[in-house]
C-alpha cells in the first residue's frame, strides 16, 4: 500500500481516481481516503505506453453537457474551480487563466488580457469539441511505470488539454501518442491550439515555483503571435 499525506482534502484526489477508473483509465485502487491522507494500492510495470494511450482516448470519450465538474477540486496543492459553463473558451479563460494573471509581470499579463479581450483566444480554442473527462494534470511524473495514472485534477474539458500538458516537459514516448491517435484521431489545428492550452499548466508553475517559468509563458505567447 502507498500512504500519502496531504495538505489538501485527499478525498478529492480519491474521487478523481475513481472517476478516471470508471471511464476506462488505468488507476491504482483507492483503499482509504480521509481529509489529510490517501491510501492506494501499490502499482508498477511492466510498461504499457501503447495501452495507456488507448485507455486515455477511451477515458476522454466520457462526456457531459458542459465544461467543469460537479465540485471544485485541486491541481497539485492549489484550488481548482470547476463551475459549469457551456463555452469551452470562456471556461478556460475565466476559470483557468484569469485567476493567475496577477502572478505575471505586467507585460505578460497585458498580452494575455489582450488575447482575452480581442477574442483571439476564443477563436483559436473553439473547434467543435465536446467536454471530455480529463486527468487534468497529465505529465510524465503522474504516469507510474508507463502504465498507471495518479494525482489527477479531473474535470470536463477539451481533451487536447491533457495532451498539451503532457508535452510541456516531455518524457513520454511517442508510442503513447500514436496509440492515442489510432484510437481517436485529433481534430485539425491541434498543433496551433497546443501553446494556448499549455498556458494553464505553466501559470500553475509560476505560482508554485516563481518567475522562472515566465519565460515559458512568453515563449507560448510568442508562438501564438500575441
Amino acid at each position: 500500500m502507498i500512504v500519502k499525506s496531504t495538505t489538501y482534502d485527499a478525498r478529492l484526489e480519491a474521487e478523481g481516481l475513481t472517476a478516471l477508473g470508471r471511464a476506462g483509465a488505468p488507476v491504482p485502487e483507492v483503499v482509504d481516503a480521509r481529509r489529510d491522507r490517501l491510501v492506494i494500492a501499490e502499482v508498477g510495470g511492466p510498461e504499457d505506453w501503447a495501452g495507456i494511450g488507448r485507455a486515455l482516448a477511451v477515458c476522454h470519450r466520457a462526456t457531459v453537457a458542459a465544461y467543469g465538474y460537479h465540485r471544485d477540486n485541486v491541481i497539485g496543492p492549489l484550488p481548482q474551480t470547476n463551475t459549469w459553463q457551456s463555452s469551452w473558451p470562456r471556461f478556460y479563460v475565466e476559470q483557468r487563466l484569469d485567476p493567475y494573471l496577477d502572478d505575471l509581470k505586467s507585460d505578460l499579463s497585458n498580452r494575455l488580457r489582450h488575447a482575452f479581450e480581442s477574442g483571439s483566444l476564443d477563436d483559436l480554442l473553439e473547434h467543435g469539441q465536446t467536454p471530455s473527462l480529463v486527468h487534468g494534470d497529465l505529465w510524465a511524473g503522474n504516469i507510474v511505470d508507463g502504465r498507471w495514472l495518479i494525482d489527477p485534477a479531473v474535470h470536463y474539458a477539451d481533451r487536447e488539454l491533457d495532451l498539451a500538458f503532457a508535452a510541456v516537459f516531455g518524457g513520454i514516448p511517442e508510442r503513447m501518442w500514436s496509440s492515442y491517435r489510432e484510437e481517436w484521431p485529433l481534430d485539425e489545428g491541434w498543433e496551433q491550439r497546443r501553446p494556448a492550452l499549455q498556458l494553464y499548466h505553466l501559470l500553475v508553475h509560476v505560482r508554485l515555483f516563481g518567475g522562472g517559468y515566465e519565460r515559458m509563458v512568453a515563449d507560448r505567447l510568442d508562438a501564438l503571435g500575441w
